[in-house]
C-alpha cells in the first residue's frame, strides 16, 4: 500500500507549493489526505468517489453519539420516530447504496471479462467473502457494508488525528522536529520513503508514541462482558458494558511519573515495555488483546510516510493564531484547527 500512500502525499504537497511562509490549517489538509489514502488503498477509488460516504458517515456518527445515552422506550420507534432517527435511517441507506454501487461495479467488470478477479484490496477481499461458495463462511450484505463503514471511517479519522497532533508537538518542540528530520534524511536522503527505512525510524517512533500517549485519537473504548468475570476485587456480571478510559490511563502519574503531562519522547527510547514499566495496559492507543485495532500498523505507517515527506521539504512552526482546545468527538480533534507556518528547506 505504500506507493498509494506516497502518491496521495505527493498530491497534497504539490498543492502546498507557493504557500510557503503562509499560515496553513493542517488538520483539514490531513483530513483530505487520509480520506484519499483510505479510498485508494482499501477501495481502489479516489477521494471524490469516497467523499460523500465520508460526509454521511461523519454525520451518522455524530447522531449516534448525541443519542447514545438517551432513554429508549421499547417499541416506540415502530409508531413514532425522532428527527434524528429519520435522518440516521436515510444516512444508513445512502451509505449502503453507495457501497453496493462499488460492489456491483466490480462484479460487472468480472462478468464482462474486463477483470479476472474482484481485486486484492480490502473491498476485493470482502466481495470474495460475500460470494463464498461455503454458506458458513459467506458474508451477508449487511456484513459487507458494515465492514466497509468501519474501515472507511476508522481508517481515516484516527490517522488524521494522529498526524495532526504529531505535527502540532513538532511545531512546538522544534528541537525534536530537527532530530526527526535528521533521521529521515539519514534513512532516505531526498528520496521517497521505503519499507526498510520506515522500520528503522527510531526517533520518529518515539515521537509518535509520545503523541499517541498525550493525544490518543480514541479517548475511550467500551467492551461488553461476555460472561461473569472477576477483575481484581470486582465481580462483573455478564452483559455489563465496561468503559476503558484510554486518556486517563495515558495521563496517570502512577504509571508515567510527575512529568506525565509533558512531551518527552525519550520515555520510549528503550521501547514501550520499558516506558510503561512492563504494565501493558498503561499504553493502549489502539486498545489491546484480541480486540485491538486491526489498522494499527496501517495508521502508524501512513503517519510515518506523510511526516517523512513533509520533513524533507519543510520546517514548520506554530502560528500565533493557534488556540489549544482538544475536543473528543468520535476521535480527539482540535476544536479550532491546527495552524502552522511553513518554511521551505
Amino acid at each position: 500500500m505504500n506507493p498509494a500512500v506516497i502518491a496521495s502525499v505527493e498530491t497534497m504537497l504539490e498543492k502546498w507549493k507557493g504557500r510557503e511562509g503562509e499560515e496553513m490549517e493542517v488538520f483539514e489538509e490531513f483530513r483530505l489526505l487520509t480520506a484519499e489514502v483510505i479510498s485508494r488503498t482499501a477501495f481502489g477509488s479516489n477521494y471524490l468517489e469516497g467523499k460523500k460516504i465520508f460526509e454521511m458517515l461523519t454525520r451518522l456518527s455524530i447522531l449516534v453519539i448525541n443519542n447514545y445515552y438517551k432513554t429508549k422506550i421499547p417499541g416506540i420507534s415502530m409508531i413514532w420516530k425522532t428527527a434524528d432517527e429519520i435522518e440516521s435511517e436515510k444516512l444508513a441507506k445512502g451509505i449502503h447504496d453507495r457501497v453496493m454501487e462499488m460492489v456491483k461495479r466490480r462484479e460487472k467488470n468480472v462478468s464482462v471479462g474486463e477483470s479476472d478477479n474482484f481485486g486484492n484490496d480490502f473491498l476485493g477481499l470482502l466481495i470474495n467473502a460475500y460470494r463464498d461458495s461455503d454458506e458458513k463462511n459467506r458474508f451477508s450484505v449487511e456484513d459487507l457494508v458494515d465492514e466497509c463503514k468501519t474501515f472507511y471511517f476508522a481508517g481515516q479519522e484516527t490517522t488524521n488525528s494522529l498526524l495532526a497532533w504529531t505535527v502540532l508537538v513538532l511545531a512546538i518542540h522544534t528541537e525534536w522536529q530537527e532530530k526527526t528530520r535528521r533521521e529521515v534524511f539519514e534513512a532516505f536522503g531526498d528520496r521517497n520513503p521505503n519499507s526498510e527505512g520506515i522500520s528503522k525510524l527510531k526517533v520518529m517512533n518515539m515521537v509518535i508514541n509520545e503523541t499517541l500517549r498525550l493525544y490518543s485519537p480514541v479517548s475511550a473504548v467500551i467492551r461488553k462482558v461476555g460472561k461473569e468475570a472477576q477483575l481484581g476485587r470486582l465481580v462483573l456480571p455478564a452483559n455489563m458494558e465496561v468503559m476503558i478510559p484510554i486518556m486517563a490511563l495515558h495521563h496517570d502519574p502512577q504509571s508515567w511519573g510527575d512529568d506525565v503531562h509533558l512531551f518527552k519522547p525519550e520515555r520510549f527510547a528503550q521501547g514501550i515495555a520499558s516506558a510503561t514499566k512492563y504494565n501493558s495496559a498503561a499504553f493502549i492507543p489502539f486498545s489491546m488483546g484480541p480486540r485491538s485495532c486491526v489498522g494499527m500498523s496501517f495508521a502508524t505507517t501512513e503517519t510515518k510516510i506523510a511526516l517523512s515527506m513533509i520533513l524533507q521539504r519543510y520546517a514548520f512552526t506554530l502560528s500565533p493564531a493557534y488556540v489549544h482546545a482538544p475536543f473528543p468527538i468520535i476521535t480527539l480533534q482540535p476544536q479550532h484547527g491546527i495552524q502552522v507556518m511553513l518554511h521551505p528547506l
